[in-house]
């Protein structure tokens, strides 16, 4: 079931949990277990993350995949648009719909290690919106999610550029939005309240 469609048809909160995939056998068992035991609380869906310079990249959607057929937790996959090319990016995308998933989240991520500023791969995507588009585009049954800052993101001159920001990944094709980790639940209620 896509994303979007659990937020809007959802009468309780929404809850998830979050992954990264892990990168040894003892980790991958560990995190299995951990799954099997999480899985009693009932996500309403479970992410997996993009490692760093897209390092998880195969990782990310065989986690993502096993969540879902295995498991049965509605599952989403990050994708981010470092170190990759458009056609990359869509091989990708060809690969998590062939797994069965809806639902992706379309992050800029971070520049690659040793890198101080955020640089495009050569043939690659700059923003999330551009990745976002991509997904709305030519995979239309995808379910699109962006990130959010309620801190405010720490390239943004402040909440009003972020929000400018933020509504282009809206109009860009993104349907739901998840908050980036925040420690000030008023700055949340104002950055709500503000969107």
């Amino acid at each position: 079931m896509r994303i979007d469609e659990i937020i809007a048809t959802s009468q309780e909160p929404v809850f998830s949990f979050e992954f990264f995939p892990p990168k040894t056998e003892e980790g991958e068992r560990n995190l299995r277990s951990a799954l099997e035991e999480l899985r009693a609380l009932a996500p309403d869906f479970a992410s997996v993350t993009y490692g760093a310079g897209g390092s998880t990249r195969d990782r990310t959607l065989e986690v993502t995949k096993w969540l879902k057929q295995e498991l049965g937790i509605e599952a989403m996959a990050h994708l981010s648009c470092v170190g990759c090319t458009r056609e990359e990016l869509g091989a990708i995308l060809d690969g998590i719909a062939a797994a069965g998933i809806e639902n992706v989240l379309a992050l800029r991520g971070d520049p690659p290690r040793g890198q101080v500023e955020w640089q495009p791969h050569p043939g690659g995507l700059r923003y999330s919106t551009e990745l976002a588009a991509l997904i709305s585009d030519d995979y239309p049954a995808f379910s699109v999610g962006a990130a959010c800052f309620p801190e405010v993101h720490p390239e943004a001159d402040g909440l009003e550029q972020d929000l400018r920001f933020l509504k282009e990944k809206v109009h860009s094709g993104a349907s739901f939005l998840i908050t980036q980790l925040f420690f000030d639940n008023e700055l949340y209620f104002r950055f709500v309240q503000e969107a």
